[in-house]
């Protein structure tokens, strides 16, 4: 029986991760996966999506040429060429993963891992095999298994009418009409894909307004965005039920604003269901361990410990927010605990920022405001569109603004919203002040390089405390 000091269960964001700082602070480790190195997020989530989002920000780009005094008087794409691209991407990034790990002596084994307690592991090649390929003996062991998406009765992907994620990013032909279920990141994100490619899109979602985490004023101009872009969305609804036909899926829905429209049917040829996700922890044999799980999650303490001696959690199946970067950043931070490194802070998770892509991006970090509200702050609020900026008009993206809280007895920075081109880029300047506990006054005092989106930024601090001045 082979023995290291660190075993990772998954070789996605968090688990790789995890696996490179702990060969760096001198520890033998073994990394355990069953699939793809880099997990859903580099084969088959964050990378190729934006992949080809990247795609369809062109065709968008095209159309809109003669504003910029170009003159196109035909295009055309080739789906199969931009599935291609994402999908070598993603292969391209995944052998990098692979260099990474081997350059950091980390063994990587094929399989599935089962634990057994008291730091054991079986290792099997199928979920359901009974019988182990090898055992390991770890001094330390932390699950990085991440998340699938969650299943509905009725709505189990066939890859023809009901597509999963997957089916999604390697289409074999372009739909005329697709229905995505569900308004969060994900499924956005696939309905402005499908949108620039011509596809009549329609999202449905069973809360109020899209993007539901995010601040309401800007989840109420993403939805205005996005319908302008001719996408029908059709919050406070829900899927009832489907039926297959040769051709696509009958739909049937129920809820709306309008008592009339209660009750409807939508033909389609396609659905995408984006509801959310539940933890991978189905295979791993936590029965033979003490540790606990809440909605399929496993709980953990703030340095990523579970109920069980050793062994630990991080990423999507630790729970919300099921993010990569969330996932990266608890994987050292629970590392360098398990090392006794003394600089070591249990992350914050209202430092962690979330992004959509698509047209409009949305970036945010922080509370928003009914939720700064909530939480009893006096508040102070500022705004600034795009359409003021110079850098934007220039560029044509005038589409957007950027928001943000400060709290009006300290000047805290309690979170910032942001809707436009290009805005997950910007996002970081506003999680580093906050990190920093920078208050209204250093970023007013900070220079900002003209022309710059980032102008925008500094605009907003200014208006919160009515010195704006473009406004």
């Amino acid at each position: 029986m082979k023995s290291f000091d660190l075993v990772v269960i998954g070789g996605g964001p968090g688990g790789y991760v995890a696996a490179i700082r702990a060969a760096q602070l001198g520890m033998s480790v073994a990394l355990v996966e069953a699939e793809d190195l880099g997990g859903v997020c580099l084969n088959w989530g964050c990378i190729p999506t934006k992949a080809l989002l990247k795609s369809a920000e062109l065709i968008d780009k095209i159309k809109q040429a003669d504003k910029y005094g170009i003159t196109v008087n035909d295009y055309s794409f080739d789906l199969s060429k931009m599935v291609k691209r994402s999908r070598q991407v993603a292969n391209n990034l995944n052998k990098g993963i692979g260099h990474l790990l081997k350059k950091n002596n980390i063994s990587v084994i094929s399989g599935i891992a089962k634990l057994l307690g008291a730091g054991k592991l079986a290792i099997t090649a199928t979920a359901d095999s009974s019988k182990a390929s090898s055992e390991l003996q770890a001094k330390h062991i932390i699950i990085a298994t991440g998340a699938t998406a969650r299943a509905i009765p009725g709505l189990e992907p066939d890859g023809k009418y009901i597509w999963s994620a997957r089916d999604a990013m390697t289409p074999k032909h372009l739909p005329k009409s697709l229905l995505v279920m569900g308004a969060g990141a994900i499924g956005m994100e696939f309905a402005s894909f499908y949108n620039s490619l011509g596809v009549q899109v329609t999202v449905v979602e069973a809360l109020n307004y899209v993007l539901h985490v995010e601040d309401e004023e800007i989840s109420n101009y993403a939805a205005k965005a996005f319908t302008k872009r001719g996408i029908d969305i059709k919050v406070a609804t829900k899927v009832l039920k489907i039926e297959r036909h040769e051709g696509g899926l009958t739909v049937h829905l129920n809820g709306g604003d309008n008592p009339a429209d209660a009750h409807q049917q939508l033909e389609v040829e396609c659905l995408i269901s984006a509801v959310g996700v539940v933890g991978n922890t189905q295979h791993l044999g936590l029965q033979n361990t003490s540790i606990e799980c809440d909605n399929s999650f496993i709980k953990v303490d703030q340095w990523q410990a579970t109920h069980e001696a050793n062994v630990y959690a991080i990423g999507d199946v630790a729970g919300a927010p099921c993010l990569a970067h969330k996932a990266s950043h608890e994987g050292m931070i629970c590392v360098e605990k398990i090392n006794g490194l003394e600089h070591v802070r249990p992350l914050n998770k209202a430092l962690i920022p979330g992004c959509t892509y698509g047209s409009p991006q949305v970036a945010s970090v922080g509370l928003t405001e009914n939720k700064a509200l909530a939480a009893g702050h006096t508040l102070k609020v500022g705004r600034f569109p795009l359409a003021a900026s110079g850098m934007a008009a220039a560029s044509g993206d005038t589409e957007g603004f950027i928001k943000t809280v400060f709290d009006a007895d300290t000047g805290e920075l309690l979170g910032a919203h942001l809707i436009g081109a290009d805005v997950t880029e910007l996002i970081q300047g506003f999680v580093v002040a906050k990190n920093m506990e920078t208050t209204e006054q250093e970023l007013m005092d900070t220079v900002f390089a003209h022309p710059s989106i980032s102008e925008a930024m500094h605009e907003s601090v200014m208006d919160a405390y009515t010195r704006a001045i473009h406004i």
